[in-house]
């Protein structure tokens, strides 16, 4: 597949913490992941022009995964749009932790996306779909040592399918992996993977995340957004 993968990288240059885990960014330990599956893999931050981001890339890609935090009014809402109009012609969008807060993901959903939170806590990941493609290989529930807390109620529109439930050690709850459908394209939002801790390095999570790549993968193309004046097939 073609996997294009955005990361903000600000915290990774302006926190010494941040680096050491991720030396070459949050984008770098996913694409080595996706490269070493045979994946051809592109990156593109916030400090791009345009986030690197424009139709010719986007017809290009197959899904994008999409990490933010602290900086997503800085994206165009111009490239929002791009990026919302690509899955609804059949690019897939997968949303990492902060993205919840993106501009593409709120364009996406047609809600505030808001939710409760604080920092360190344990948590434990249900899976609630086992047989969901994004679930296989997946144990019915694992831990998290330190993750960021999210906690309900989370301000989305009701999942076409809750793949897994997040609790965590102060007593909260979340739906931490769901799924969409958006036009022709496959949308999947998954809560962990906060900067300070090296989740993205865990097997676990990289298992969902190859099968959420493969899931969310685009499987055709469209134009759902034109609106062609027809003419009758059939004499009335």
């Amino acid at each position: 597949m073609n996997i294009l993968i955005f990361n903000e990288y600000r915290h990774e240059k302006q926190e010494e913490a941040v680096r050491k885990i991720y030396p070459n960014g949050i984008h770098g330990a996913r694409a080595d992941l996706f490269r070493a599956d045979g994946h051809t893999v592109k990156t593109v931050t916030l400090d791009d022009e345009n986030c690197g981001i424009d139709r010719d890339v986007l017809e290009w890609a197959d899904v994008l995964f999409w990490w933010g935090h602290i900086a997503h009014r800085e994206v165009p809402d111009e490239v929002a749009a791009l990026v919302r109009d690509a899955v609804l012609n059949g690019m897939g969008f997968v949303g990492l932790h902060s993205a919840h807060n993106s501009k593409p993901f709120r364009l996406l959903m047609g809600t505030a996306c808001s939710l409760r939170w604080r920092s360190v806590s344990k948590e434990r990941i249900w899976t609630v779909s086992p047989g969901h493609p994004i679930a296989q290989g997946v144990p019915q529930q694992f831990v998290l040592e330190q993750e960021e807390m999210y906690g309900e109620y989370f301000n989305i529109p009701t999942p076409d399918e809750l793949v897994f439930l997040g609790w965590f050690s102060g007593g909260e709850v979340f739906r931490s992996g769901v799924t969409y459908r958006r036009g022709l394209g496959k949308v999947f939002y998954f809560q962990p993977g906060h900067e300070g801790f090296p989740t993205f390095y865990d097997p676990t999570i990289q298992t969902i995340l190859r099968n959420a790549a493969a899931w969310a993968g685009r499987t055709c193309r469209g134009n759902v957004l034109d609106c062609p004046h027809t003419k009758a097939l059939e004499e009335a």
